[in-house]
């Protein structure tokens, strides 16, 4: 027996295109035209749309490091329609990096790392706007560029930058999504000390420093010795700007709370679950706190 049509499903796709419709009005408002086109496939999203699009557009992202994890970053938030990227690398490009440092090319060597990311950008997306600084986050200018920002993007290569791009943070209430990637093994986590967070409860919001203690001594690797897998830091760097793209336009849980680790030998990702300790020495005594 054939299945009677009680025209249910037309009257849900009629709300679904009454909604599209509605939705592309206010679109066709905002935006324009090569932007409606550029950004269509987040337009599409029911977790963006213009809303979140234009809060990407209206976003400020600040980027510590232009290397390997830097350039997916930057490249994915670009691309994206983040309307304000700031830059910060003190290195030039260099040919050894061009092994996994997608946003640079041979045409660049010995040119800021910065000004190279800015060209690349350029060439993709125009309309953003990116500063590009050339000199080290030191802990004064980090206070002003974490200010400045929306969300931080850690993307170095050594704890002491980690460690004040954290505090920075902490200070300032600006969250941060921090990666790592060396030899094989990476791992990408959000620290997230805003207050007034209802998604996660205040124990599951450690600063980067509750993992890692700023007076504890790690022995500093780097890809110049260790190596690093090139694909490596591309899948690091594409979540991080993943996470940075969530936080700005509110798309579901982040990661603060849990650290994601990578054995990329095996392709196997293992989770670990992070509380904030009391002790730290960073977020212990903050108003998020």
């Amino acid at each position: 027996m054939a299945a009677m049509d009680d025209g249910s499903d037309n009257g849900k796709r009629g709300a679904r295109g009454d909604r599209a419709g509605a939705r592309g009005h206010e679109a066709a408002d905002s935006l324009g035209d090569e932007q409606l086109l550029r950004y269509s496939r987040h337009l599409l999203l029911d977790d963006i749309g213009i809303e979140g699009q234009r809060r990407l557009l209206a976003s400020h992202a600040l980027v510590i490091g232009a290397g390997g994890l830097g350039s997916p970053v930057a490249l994915y938030l670009a691309t994206a329609g983040v309307g304000r990227l700031t830059i910060v690398d003190d290195d030039t490009v260099d040919l050894t990096n061009l092994q996994r440092q997608v946003a640079h090319n041979l045409s660049r060597l010995g040119l800021p790392k910065t000004d190279s990311v800015r060209q690349t950008i350029a060439a993709i997306n125009p309309d953003v706007q990116v500063r590009a600084l050339r000199r080290r986050a030191d802990a004064a200018a980090l206070a002003q560029w974490v200010a400045e920002a929306d969300v931080v993007l850690d993307c170095s290569d050594n704890f002491a930058t980690r460690q004040a791009v954290n505090a920075a943070c902490v200070r300032a209430g600006k969250p941060l999504v921090s990666g790592a990637a060396i030899g094989f093994d990476g791992q990408v986590s959000v620290y997230d000390r805003r207050p007034g967070l209802a998604r996660e409860s205040d124990s599951q919001r450690p600063c980067y420093a509750c993992l890692f203690p700023p007076t504890a001594t790690y022995e500093e690797t780097a890809c110049s010795t260790m190596g690093v897998f090139a694909p490596l830091v591309g899948i690091i760097g594409t979540v991080q700007a993943a996470e940075a793209l969530k936080l700005l336009t509110g798309v579901g849980p982040s990661l603060a709370g849990r650290l994601l680790m990578l054995d990329a030998r095996a392709m196997r990702w293992d989770e670990v679950l992070l509380a904030r300790q009391e002790g730290c020495p960073v977020c212990g005594g903050t108003a998020g706190a």
